[in-house]
């Protein structure tokens, strides 16, 4: 039986929504466990076997906590801040491939309606600093606000280079065009400029400024409790998952296996599920990869990021363009030289970090 076009949609948002909870909790309890285990700790281990309840304790804890605005507060623009923060995140799921059937919706434009929708939850950020009427939330907003948008920069240049060589906008095909050799080796300046600006969009260490305690008393969360706070935590790890999920579709070959060319298009559910699968262990691989980035690096200061930003990702984004042009119309060849320039970006960011 085949549902109608605009149930079959509705289903699959719905079932959507409820994975991306579920994702939420699983990601909050690797991350404790990642970061414990880095330090030299347990992690949480006396709620539930090993402290797998622990997640969901605290969740219900933010749920039941008092909901408190400021007296003084912007109430609507206060109020209405989270989820302009957290849905443009969560629609970003409705196009990501899971594999080459199991999408909400598989759009031709889809690259470009990912990198739209990024940059909304700026507008939230800065909502939240505004309507607290709290002059350090408000700095904190700002500041957030002038990171994300520096950084949006060098993210959207890397994307446009996998656009550029790829010659779509379609992730479905974008992903088709990896059956051989994942991007990632064609393209590995980008890649590396997707990692770090992505950090940076989603306000994860060295680049948590935004949210990080010792920053302006939390920048522009400084005023929410209880569940709309629980929101903007929602966001930041609902934006993790589906962030890795992008970079695993645009460099990773998303359900394809490397250097083992298959149908574009899964068939029977068996395939499916193994496609799923070799899916979210590349996505699984990138957060942990980004979770151990926090248990490492220290936190840059302001002045530091943003001169990273315009001075560093900025013209080697461009550089990566131009290599990637070069490529599509004089020969692939051409693709060797953005090896070394990753080469030369590393050591760039090397004598940086020691002045």
């Amino acid at each position: 039986m085949t549902l109608p076009a605009g149930i079959d949609a509705l289903l699959r948002l719905f079932l959507m929504a409820n994975v991306v909870l579920l994702v939420v909790l699983v990601l909050i309890y690797i991350e404790r466990k990642v970061l414990g285990h880095i330090q030299q700790r347990l992690g949480p281990m006396r709620t539930g076997f090993h402290g797998i309840i622990q997640t969901p304790a605290d969740a219900i804890k933010l749920l039941i906590k008092e909901d408190l605005t400021p007296q003084s507060a912007d109430r609507w623009v206060f109020q209405i801040a989270p989820f302009l923060v957290f849905v443009p995140i969560f629609m970003m799921f409705v196009t990501i491939p899971f594999t080459g059937e199991l999408v909400v919706r598989n759009l031709e434009l889809g690259i470009f309606y990912l990198v739209a929708l990024s940059s909304l939850h700026v507008v939230g950020m800065l909502m939240a600093g505004w309507g607290s009427d709290n002059k350090y939330a408000l700095l904190g907003g700002v500041r957030a606000a002038a990171q994300l948008i520096s950084y949006e920069l060098p993210l959207a240049f890397a994307i446009l280079g996998v656009v550029i060589l790829s010659g779509s906008l379609n992730l479905k095909e974008i992903v088709g065009l990896q059956t051989g050799v994942p991007f990632l080796l064609l393209q590995p300046l980008g890649g590396l400029i997707f990692l770090i600006a992505s950090l940076a969009e989603m306000s994860r260490t060295p680049f948590d400024i935004p949210v990080a305690e010792s920053e302006v008393v939390g920048g522009p969360l400084g005023e929410y409790s209880g569940m709309r706070w629980s929101v903007f935590m929602l966001a930041e790890y609902a934006s993790l998952f589906a962030t890795a999920a992008i970079a695993a579709a645009i460099y990773l070959g998303g359900w394809e296996w490397p250097f083992a060319p298959n149908p574009g298009v899964l068939d029977g559910w068996a395939a499916r599920l193994l496609g799923v699968t070799w899916f979210v262990t590349k996505t699984l691989g990138l957060i942990i990869v980004v979770f151990w980035l926090r248990g490492t690096l220290p936190r840059l200061r302001i002045d530091q990021l943003m001169g990273f930003a315009w001075k560093m990702l900025i013209p080697f984004s461009f550089i990566n363009l131009i290599i990637t042009a070069a490529a599509v119309v004089y020969g692939g060849v051409i693709l060797l030289a953005g090896w070394l320039a990753t080469g030369g970006f590393a050591y760039a960011v090397y004598v940086r970090s020691r002045r």
